[in-house]
């Protein structure tokens, strides 16, 4: 299995492709600004977080190309969700209370991507925005007491969005959370 992990210049995108190749996949991180024709052989993309505010306003190299064109399975993670929500016509503000270190999320929509997990369960944030209007498109799959969209899935496409960040061992079922995403792949 192939997996590009897409950098939009977050602190953890090294751990996102770390916990990938513990988990025997053949991940490669790859700049934002590479062409989808040079990606065409992913079994499944990860959009990194990134920088402060760019999932508010910034753009993300050619993230809008990946979301439109690709037949793969993609999980955005902190900006990168919240740029894939933009990108189908949802909105972010900076939230009220922005969240950083372990916060508590409830899973209210079970689905591949948190199976086998229970519905409460400790994630780790790092997050100023968030993402404040769910486009129709897209559906909410958790939820913490400060951010109500911590978990997204576009209703059609095999596309995930995570407010918080998986790939860190303070997140309860990361890997899990990987594994379930790469398995969405096959």
């Amino acid at each position: 299995m192939k997996v590009y992990v897409v950098d939009n210049g977050g602190q953890w995108t090294h751990r996102e492709w770390r916990t990938l190749r513990y988990l025997e996949v053949n991940a490669e991180i790859v700049p934002n600004t590479i062409p989808m024709d040079n990606i065409n052989d992913a079994d499944a993309i990860v959009l990194s977080g990134g920088a402060p505010r760019v999932g508010l306003s910034g753009e993300l190299g050619n993230c809008a190309e990946y979301l439109e064109n690709a037949k793969v399975p993609i999980l955005g993670i902190c900006a990168g969700h919240q740029f894939m929500a933009r990108f189908f016509g949802g909105g972010c503000k900076p939230a009220t209370v922005p969240e950083f270190g372990r916060v508590e999320i409830t899973v209210s929509h079970t689905n591949e991507l948190f199976q086998g997990m229970p519905t409460t369960m400790t994630v780790w944030e790092s997050h100023n925005d968030e993402v404040t209007e769910l486009p129709a498109v897209l559906k909410v799959l958790a939820s913490s007491q400060n951010c109500q969209i911590q978990a997204m899935k576009h209703q059609q496409k095999p596309f995930y969005g995570l407010q918080f960040h998986p790939e860190v061992e303070h997140t309860e079922y990361g890997k899990q959370i990987f594994q379930n995403f790469l398995n969405t792949a096959q």
